[in-house]
Formats: C-alpha cells, structure tokens, sequence
C-alpha cells in the first residue's frame, strides 16, 4: 500500500472514531498531496508524499512556537496533537549517533574538506536522510564537523 494510500485509509479510520484531530490533520495533509500532484501534473511517490508531510510538520512545529508565544496553550495543544498524527506517517527518525555516522561517509563520498564545500554534503545528506531526520539537525552537524 503506498503513503497516499495509507493516509486515506486512516482518514476513513479517523471518520469512524470521531477523532476531529486527526480528521483535521489529515485533511489539510491530503491536501496538499492533492495541490502537489495538481502542481506537477501527476501521481505523487512516497518519497514526494513524505517531503510534503515533513512540511506539514515543519508548519506546525512553527504554529506551535508562535502560539506559545501568544500565550495560546489551547491552540498550542491542538498543534501538538496533529503533529503527532503527521509524525506517525514519517519514518523512524536516526539517532545523532546514526546521522554522525552517515554524515562522515557523506562527506568522504563527496570530498569535503572545508565549510565552503557545505552546499555538496547538504545537497547529499538531506537526499539520504530525507524524513528520517530534522534539516535544520543536519545543518548544524554538517558545520559542525566541517568547520573542525
């Protein structure tokens, strides 16, 4: 069963139990899926269906941040509860140890040896680790260990 398959499958799922947060996360996911296969001009893969739920997550870890911030832990809660509907759709996420390891035969493979060549092992490592670890995360490794 593909990932597009999957979400509809829990979105009937989530009609049926009456759960009104995972019907809302799910519907705005499908949606993008359904706007990004209209974009492109056809059926979306997983890989392509990942990369859109992973900025469904990004959008509400943001959401989540701003109503804090507001003092809105209400809405806050909302957030966190689709996010945790979206995040069981991701693959498991590497550990730092993992994501160290996989970094340094990235930057082996491609020859890095500075930071200017930061743009090389990024383009790379986000192919690689794609839904299973956080960009922002790889950033700052990749930095990390090309500056030292």
């Amino acid at each position: 069963m593909s990932l597009h398959e999957e979400i509809t499958a829990s979105l009937k799922d989530a009609m049926r139990a009456k759960d009104e947060a995972s019907l809302s996360s799910l519907r705005l996911v499908l949606t993008a899926i359904k706007k990004r296969e209209k974009d492109i001009r056809r059926p979306l893969e997983d890989q392509e269906v990942l990369a859109v739920i992973s900025s469904q997550i990004k959008q509400r870890h943001e959401s989540i941040e701003q109503y804090k911030q507001a003092g809105r832990a209400d809405l806050a809660e909302a957030e966190k509860s689709e996010l945790q509907v979206l995040q069981g759709f991701m693959p498991e996420q590497l550990s730092e140890e993992e994501m160290a390891r996989v970094l340094d035969e990235i930057i082996a493979e491609v020859g890095a040896v500075s930071i200017k060549d930061m743009g090389k092992v990024m383009k790379a490592a986000m192919a690689k680790l794609a839904g299973r670890a956080d960009g922002r995360v790889i950033n700052s490794m990749v930095k990390a260990k090309l500056a030292g």
